[in-house]
Formats: structure tokens, C-alpha cells, sequence
């Protein structure tokens, strides 16, 4: 099979991505989710975990043995080298699940939906660089209410990625999410008439 049109789908946090990838799969298009991988390679039993619970120990596990995940981010946040090793552990696993889910998807293209895009070593396995953008202002104000933690770790979490305008001097199309959600599936329906118009221009 010809290899089909990658869109990585990025964007700050609590900028929108969700919501535009929901529109995608609304119109009929895979989204592989790396959120959706990171959880899976870390299920009971796999071995994610164990390499996870071997570098951290039981301290980010739950009494019934799954990770914790509220104490891992904790954790990561507060020490730059512990969440390089975490990234070191589950990268290679996240990338391979992924490349397995792609596989098994059908469509014209596929969008490949991974926050840290910019900032990791990802934007090489994508053709197009897709950028959900928001003022920060206002994504600060999404993560307090959707995340219910406090202003300084919301804080933090923003200042681990790559800003604002490093995601955007990356980006090859852009999707301004300002107003209502009905005017970004608007602008995702554009971009996928012309993701589908890219995609058939692939060479086989």
C-alpha cells in the first residue's frame, strides 16, 4: 500500500486539539492519538509499566497496581532529569503503538495527534505540521478549570512545552481557536477538503 498523508496535529495545551480531533473523526478520518498510546503501553501487564515502576517506584503506582498518574506528574514537573528519563522509557513505545494503530487504519490520510510534537522528535514522522493555536492567556485559563490543579503547576505545564511562537514558526496550517467550537469544526472541515485534495496527490 502507498504510504498515505501524515498530518500531526499539535497545538499548546488546552488549546483545542481534542476538539478538532473530534471533528476529523466526525468527517471519517483516523486519529491516532498519542495520549491514547501512552496510556495503553503503560496498561497492567505491559511492559511500559514495569520499566515506568522500576525507574520510579511504588510511590507512582495505585494500591490495585496501575500507575498513578496524578503522582507521576507530579513528580515529573518538579525534576526536569525524572521526566527526561520518563520521555526516554515510553517514547520509543508510544512511537512503535502508534505506527501500529496507523497501520491498521483506513482513509486517504491520517492524523497523527501528538502535543509534544514540536518539542520531541516527532515532526520528522508527520508530512504536514497542523498547529491548534489559542492565546496563552486563555489556555492558562482552560487548564485551571479543566484540570482543577493550581496556577503554578498549570504554569509549569505550559513552560514545559515549546511556545508559542515556536509552534507556529513550525506549522505549515494553522487553526485559530477564538471563537465557538462550531466555527473551528468549520475551519477543520476546510482543511480536510484540502488534506484530501494533498492526499490524492500523493505518488503511489
Amino acid at each position: 500500500m502507498a504510504r498515505r498523508l501524515r498530518i500531526g496535529l499539535t497545538g499548546g495545551i488546552a488549546s483545542g486539539k481534542s476538539t478538532a480531533a473530534e471533528r476529523f473523526l466526525a468527517l471519517g478520518v483516523p486519529v491516532i492519538d498519542a495520549d491514547h498510546a501512552a496510556r495503553a503501553v503503560v496498561a497492567a501487564g505491559e511492559p511500559g509499566l514495569a520499566a515506568v515502576l522500576g525507574r520510579f517506584g511504588a510511590s507512582v503506582m495505585t494500591p490495585g497496581g496501575a500507575l498513578d498518574r496524578r503522582a507521576l506528574r507530579d513528580l515529573i514537573f518538579a525534576d526536569p532529569k525524572s521526566r527526561k528519563d520518563l520521555e526516554g522509557i515510553l517514547h520509543p513505545l508510544i512511537h512503535a503503538e502508534m505506527e501500529r494503530l496507523e497501520a491498521q487504519a483506513a482513509g486517504p490520510y491520517v492524523v497523527m495527534a501528538i502535543p509534544l510534537l514540536v518539542e520531541g522528535d516527532a515532526a520528522g514522522r508527520v508530512d504536514r505540521i497542523l498547529v491548534v493555536d489559542a492565546d496563552e492567556a486563555v489556555q492558562m485559563q482552560r487548564l485551571l478549570a479543566r484540570d482543577g490543579i493550581g496556577a503554578e503547576q498549570a504554569g509549569a505545564m505550559l513552560a514545559a512545552q515549546a511556545g508559542r511562537v515556536g509552534r507556529l514558526a513550525r506549522a505549515d496550517d494553522v487553526l485559530e481557536n477564538a471563537g465557538s467550537v462550531a466555527d473551528l469544526w468549520r475551519s477543520v472541515d476546510r482543511l480536510h477538503e484540502r488534506y484530501l485534495r494533498l492526499a490524492a496527490a500523493m505518488p503511489s
